[in-house]
């Protein structure tokens, strides 16, 4: 079943709403974006519209609930407010780009408005969340289940130490920018990566740093290479 329904989206909403996103759909789909992109893009669209129809307070939205291109600033702000109150700062901003899209269709591609509704509203902060590192003793009772010199198990310390000594998260080997520039102390860094199963079981989030062990699977990666 796929994952873009779009009389499911567009249900309830006026009709003007609704051939507008029709149309946006058809634009998106022209210039090959990803289903899951459409769903998202065309999701917060048909959020607002049902938010002006159901739920805003403003006496005036009723005009802003039957077409898109009477919505204004005040609309988009005390939607984007609602969100954060009943979801989240990050579910908010996630709309807010997703409707600067929308609006600047309207604008460049449909010429229905002369200006973004979008442009003087500012995108919600969202606080940045730490995850916990794992304490030493944790991490030390993990490298004990890799001890041995079998291929694997040389391996998978490797692993486990190189994300120690790198601090990744998943496949990115730094810190973020976003880290480096709060200057965390490294005892509340996000050093993540994420969930990755080897023969020692399922990894944890923060490994200790390289020794001995790990430069001698690399020199068996080398030897294994040149036969």
């Amino acid at each position: 079943m796929p994952l873009l329904d779009l009389d499911k989206i567009t249900a309830g909403l006026s009709r003007t709403w609704a051939g507008f996103l029709r149309d946006w759909d058809r634009t998106l789909r022209s210039g090959n974006y990803p289903e899951t992109t459409r769903y998202n893009y065309l999701l917060a669209a048909a959020q607002l519209a049902r938010y002006l129809a159901e739920y805003s307070p403003d006496p005036d939205a009723d005009a802003a609930a039957d077409d898109p291109t009477e919505v204004d600033r005040a609309h988009v702000e005390a939607f984007q407010a609602w969100m954060i109150e009943t979801r989240s700062a990050g579910t908010a901003l996630n709309k807010h780009k997703a409707l600067q899209q929308f609006f600047k269709w309207l604008l460049l591609d449909e010429e229905e408005i002369d200006r973004s509704p979008m442009d003087p509203v500012k995108q919600p902060k969202t606080p940045q969340k730490l995850v916990p590192v794992l304490p030493d003793a944790e991490t030390t009772r993990v490298l004990a289940t890799c001890k041995g010199k079998a291929f694997l198990q040389l391996r998978d310390e490797a692993i486990i130490r190189l994300y120690s000594t790198t601090g990744a998260r998943g496949p990115t080997w730094w810190r973020s920018a976003s880290q480096r520039r709060a200057g965390a102390p490294s005892s509340t860094r996000s050093y993540s990566a994420g969930s990755w199963r080897t023969s020692c079981g399922t990894l944890p989030r923060r490994w200790m740093p390289g020794t001995r062990r790990t430069r001698a699977w690399s020199s068996t990666r080398r030897r294994a290479s040149r036969r």
